[in-house]
């Protein structure tokens, strides 16, 4: 009898494992093509979620003053950040590809001339001399200075058309999570609700509350701390553009402050600039000189003031919001910047709740003892 109940034992036991293993399989081959699903559209909404939560005050304060309608509010900031950030770049492609249309077009007719170089250039230090020859020799025969560089020449334009393709792909799809941001800050409410429901049914009502309190915190300080720096840099070269004389000073600082929300580096406008004083430029050498080393000055500045902004109003440490938010961006590029520094920053609150709780359960342990 003892034997025949343990095999009806086995038998539900091997019932029941077989039928959680091929549940557990169902539910992981769910969620594997739900991923393949969702993958083409991950970059983008993760920027949307965190354009979202980072401008979300700002779109309650505006809804307030439209009598509370959110689709309008949200419409507004959409427009408008469409109009900040499409414009400049759209008025700097066009004219950059009208300049190298007007380039390319004199070359082929063989109209194309080079200003010679003014002595000044020769006394640039370590690239002075070599500059010059070149500059020299461009300007008496450009057509067979081409000729010889043309390897040289060949493998930098597909570089620059490369990185030309990717800078207009993340701005473009900067936009797109732009559009997207609008329409879950329309419906933010129910949004931030869903979310706190996720955060405390993974963990537990309390504690699901404050990851989510961190978690959103933590994204609008990056964000500010990434807008802040892009800001203050556009300002600092902006002010470098006028007083040097660089035309166009306005819409430079503006695209600067474009590339520094996209987390793209200023030197991508600061090496032009300075390449202009010295090459277009009526200024003299000392002052191109300080200039030069002005906008290099101004075209780092984001290095020294991201740790000083990043990790404000965070129940975390800044040194840990920074590693996070730097660790991110080696790993996953700009995206890693928010990813990384929540992630880190999270991962440190459950860790120092685990300390605390641990202290309380060798003091519970220890009064036991005593009694």
């Amino acid at each position: 009898m003892a034997k025949i109940n343990q095999d009806l034992s086995n038998k539900q036991i091997a019932s029941v494992l077989t039928d959680v293993l091929i549940r557990f399989g169902i539910i992981a081959a769910v969620v594997v093509l739900c991923i393949e699903v969702f993958a083409p559209f991950m970059g983008i909404m993760l920027w949307a979620l965190i354009l979202a939560v980072a401008l979300y005050p700002l779109h309650l304060k505006l809804a307030k003053k439209l009598k509370g309608k959110h689709g309008r509010a949200a419409t507004v900031i959409v427009v408008v950040g469409l109009l900040i950030i499409g414009g400049p770049t759209i008025l700097l492609g066009k004219s950059f590809s009208e300049h190298i249309h007007q380039v390319y077009s004199q070359f082929e007719q063989g109209t194309l001339t080079i200003p010679a170089p003014k002595e000044s250039v020769a006394d640039i230090p370590v690239i002075g001399e070599k500059a010059y020859s070149i500059w020299s020799a461009a300007s008496e025969d450009l057509p067979e200075l081409v000729k010889s560089v043309q390897p040289q020449l060949r493998d930098f334009s597909k570089k620059l058309f490369a990185i030309t393709a990717s800078t207009a792909g993340a701005i473009f799809s900067f936009l797109g999570s732009l559009i997207v941001a609008g329409i879950m800050m329309a419906y933010g409410v129910s949004g931030s609700q869903a979310m706190l429901e996720i955060f405390q049914r993974i963990s537990n009502p309390q504690q699901g509350k404050r990851l989510h309190s961190l978690s959103v915190g933590t994204v609008r300080s990056v964000a500010t701390g990434v807008i802040g720096v892009a800001f203050i840099q556009a300002l600092l070269l902006g002010i470098g553009f006028v007083f040097a004389g660089i035309p166009g000073a306005g819409v430079l600082a503006a695209v600067v402050m474009v590339f520094g929300i996209l987390q793209l580096p200023a030197a991508i406008i600061t090496i032009p600039a300075i390449a202009y004083l010295w090459m277009g430029g009526d200024g003299s050498t000392t002052s191109n000189i300080v200039y030069s080393i002005y906008l290099v000055i101004a075209g780092l500045a984001d290095n020294v003031l991201k740790p000083i902004l990043l990790g404000r109003g965070v129940d975390a440490p800044m040194p840990v919001v920074l590693l996070g938010a730097l660790g991110g961006m080696v790993v996953a590029g700009i995206i890693g910047l928010f990813v990384g520094s929540v992630l880190l920053a999270v991962g440190y609150q459950i860790f120092m709740d685990w300390v605390k709780n641990a202290d309380q359960y060798s003091q519970v342990d220890q009064s036991t003892e005593e009694v």
